[in-house]
């Protein structure tokens, strides 16, 4: 299914699934998820493989759970969407009391197997609102060290012309190519932008072949939304800014900067809940902000000497108002346009 097709199936989602939402209030709660001693039974359920940066940090973190021996962890990474359902109904009747997940392109079914498993405790990435009693949502909300990168892009570029690579145009993706831009244009109102989107989550080639085409039209700084950009802008020899995980070790000399997301804030409030018999259906989204440390600017490594020091002030004071509650970078989940 094309982007286009997945935002149509997203929008009529929506309606069934926050209908599903007010019928279950109107019903009144179900059982709650048990209280449990000894080491928490977790699953995770992942579209694509565990190495792709999204879901990386999902996996990341419930992996430092069970290094505490906090949890016992399987997972089934590069589920197709026709058999998600399935593997989550397989870990529910397995006994598996936690499970996570990213559930944007079969929403409808996730639910589903929600209400049918009330005892498990579900966490799972999505665009909508949690479902009582047991279904939980989260998100990256990164936007804000998104804006700050944003902020390095827009001094770091001679060209003026900075590109962007994303997988589908959700809010997920959106709101952080946004802040990247509104970032950019606060150093550089000169900036200009080209937006693209391959259509697919895992596509590396494709992705590098979209950055290729931008870089040809005059981008010098791209913004790796998408594994397979900072590739490309290695071989151009021009730079990129780095999404969800810190890819400066790979590119030492491409990777100017990144935002980081931090999924153990929430994975970690999940499994306490669950242990202590306190779970609840609820929004995780925020616990992936600054203030929680559910997300940061990673270190600026080999090109702390290369970015201006009055940049990096400017930055740095921006990162300390955005902490202290003093600037709030907007959250805009429409889709990105070029400007050029």
């Amino acid at each position: 299914m094309g982007f286009r097709g997945i935002g149509a199936t997203l929008r009529a989602t929506r309606r069934a699934v926050l209908g599903g939402v007010a019928a279950a209030a109107l019903i009144g709660a179900l059982p709650a998820v048990a209280q449990t001693s000894g080491k928490v039974k977790v699953a995770g359920v992942y579209t694509v493989p565990i190495e792709q940066q999204w879901v990386s940090r999902i996996h990341t973190a419930l992996k430092a759970a069970e290094a505490r021996g906090e949890i016992e962890y399987v997972w089934a990474e590069s589920v197709a969407n026709t058999d998600y359902e399935r593997v989550m109904r397989q870990y529910a009747e397995a006994g598996q009391q936690l499970v996570f997940g990213e559930v944007f392109g079969v929403e409808r079914a996730a639910r589903g197997v929600a209400k049918d498993y009330p005892k498990t405790a579900f966490v799972m990435g999505s665009s909508f609102k949690p479902q009582e009693p047991n279904f939980s949502v989260f998100d990256n909300y990164i936007q804000e060290p998104a804006y700050l990168t944003g902020m390095i892009a827009g001094a770091m570029t001679k060209s003026n012309v900075i590109g962007l690579v994303g997988g589908y145009p959700i809010p997920e993706v959106n709101r952080l190519m946004n802040a990247f831009i509104e970032g950019a244009k606060e150093v550089n109102p000169k900036a200009k932008f080209s937006v693209s989107f391959i259509g697919s989550w895992f596509d590396p080639p494709k992705a590098k072949e979209a950055a290729f085409a931008m870089i040809d039209r005059g981008a010098d700084v791209m913004y790796a939304e998408r594994f397979g950009v900072s590739d490309a802008a290695k071989e151009r020899k021009v730079l990129a800014i780095g999404n969800v995980i810190d890819t400066q070790p790979q590119y030492p000399d491409t990777v100017v900067a990144s935002a980081l997301w931090h999924m153990e804030p929430s994975v970690d409030r999940a499994i306490a809940a669950v242990k202590a018999g306190t779970y609840k259906a609820e929004d995780y989204g925020p616990y992936s902000k600054m203030e929680h440390k559910g997300s940061s600017l990673a270190p600026l490594g080999t090109f702390e000497a290369k970015i201006p020091a009055e940049v990096i002030a400017k930055v740095k004071a921006r990162e300390d108002e955005i902490r202290a509650g003093k600037f709030t970078v907007k959250v805009d989940d429409g889709e990105p346009k070029s400007t050029m």
